[in-house]
């Protein structure tokens, strides 16, 4: 357990704070540190927490999800421009895919996306990065992420 983890659960409501939720990806073109809370299990006092989220530093062109896949829980996607002081400060370009259809859509501004649980989506491909942005998933699942994948879907 980590120092900071230790000071937190030694008050009362110190369980509630997660000091430093740091992770790297699996993903060779993401190797800054994400933000991740619950894809892995929750810490002690967070069992009952009905999502999970990962949030990433996006600094170059990639595809993030090659295939379709579904979830059996809502899902939101955040796309933000990286300037703390303007968030519309967006200099990037994405495309989702959403839909058995392959519905393609172009996201070049800071954006929110509500994906309901069942709905196909991705791929999800980062065409153009002039300047980092902030990508987020926060998955309406107690449980952690889970999926199911749609190759099948592109």
């Amino acid at each position: 357990m980590g120092k900071e983890r230790e000071f937190c659960m030694s008050s009362k409501y110190g369980k509630y704070i997660l000091r430093e939720p740091l992770g790297i990806l699996p993903l060779k073109e993401v190797q800054t540190a994400s933000i991740i809370i619950g894809h892995h299990g929750y810490p002690e006092g967070w069992e009952g927490l009905r999502f999970n989220m990962a949030m990433h530093s996006i600094y170059m062109p990639f595809t993030i999800e090659k295939n379709g896949h579904v979830h059996d829980e809502d899902e939101i996607l955040v796309f933000a421009g990286n300037n703390p002081m303007d968030f519309r400060d967006f200099g990037a370009e994405a495309c989702l895919t959403l839909g058995e259809e392959g519905e393609k859509h172009i996201i070049n501004s800071t954006t929110v996306v509500y994906i309901p649980k069942g709905l196909v989506h991705c791929p999800l491909e980062f065409t153009r990065v002039d300047k980092p942005i902030l990508f987020a998933s926060i998955v309406l699942d107690p449980a952690g992420y889970k999926r199911e994948e749609r190759p099948d879907i592109v």
